[in-house]
């Protein structure tokens, strides 16, 4: 091989090699907020199984917040800082606090995402704050939910199969036992993922969905409730791809 065709395969690899981007173990980790506690549901046990789920796909520095006891109304102190969301790629809600109203501190929650903090909602989220007397969390949301029907296993629907969150989610699926909320408005900028039929009433209701909210992704589902759910591989995989969708990371999803 001349001096001049090594010069050129030489080349050649290192161009490759750039337009390939950073591998995998090259890119930072990210760097995740989960937001959890309150009342009704396992918390600890949910922590777990969220965190272990999602390490599958990529690497990610979480930083939990679990305060405010296990009542319907609380206050978190991390959201009195006007910077709280400063530094993080996505935040997890999967907090349970029904009856706190306070109009300033709730915005001062969703004016973080509204400036384009991505972040992903799962099950007593969409309760949350829903005595207040503003729509700001309910906008962020991308649906109003207030109550919901028994629990029992719900077969799910996909309206968007081809959607990547919905990958890992067979046609087939029934989920295990978990509630059914029932969405009173589904709000603009929102689109359904899946949805289940009530036992009660025999109406449609999204149970997963995306929604922009300002410069921000969101994603939603309204099931979570039992720790079998959050022992289902199906559950686990769509949350999982939730928030790396949330945070503009779908390269990661099918990586090898």
């Amino acid at each position: 091989m001349s001096l001049r065709t090594l010069i050129l395969a030489v080349l050649t690899l290192a161009l490759a090699s750039c337009a390939s981007g950073p591998t995998a173990s090259q890119r930072r980790p990210i760097r995740a907020l989960l937001i959890t506690g309150g009342c009704c549901h396992n918390y600890a046990l949910q922590t777990f199984a969220l965190t272990n789920a999602v390490s599958r796909h990529a690497a990610v520095e979480w930083t939990v917040v679990n305060e405010g006891g296990t009542g319907t109304r609380a206050e978190i102190g991390l959201y009195d800082r006007p910077d709280w969301a400063r530094g993080f790629d996505v935040v997890v809600h999967n907090e349970c606090f029904a009856d706190t109203q306070s109009p300033d501190y709730i915005r001062r929650i969703t004016q973080a995402h509204e400036a384009g903090v991505p972040a992903v909602a799962i099950h007593c989220a969409m309760h949350t704050y829903r005595a207040a007397g503003i729509d700001e969390w309910r906008r962020f949301l991308g649906v109003t939910s207030r109550r919901h029907d028994h629990q029992s296993r719900y077969p799910v629907k996909k309206a968007d199969p081809t959607h990547p969150i919905l990958k890992g989610v067979p046609d087939d699926w029934v989920t295990p036992k978990d509630e059914l909320y029932i969405i009173e408005k589904l709000w603009p900028g929102a689109t359904p993922l899946a949805t289940s039929v009530s036992e009660a009433d025999g109406r449609e209701h999204p149970v997963a969905w995306v929604n922009g909210f300002g410069k921000a992704r969101v994603f939603g589902t309204t099931f979570g409730h039992s720790d079998a759910t959050f022992q289902d591989p199906v559950f686990l995989e769509m949350i999982s791809r939730g928030i790396l969708w949330a945070c503009g990371t779908t390269s990661r999803l099918d990586r090898p």
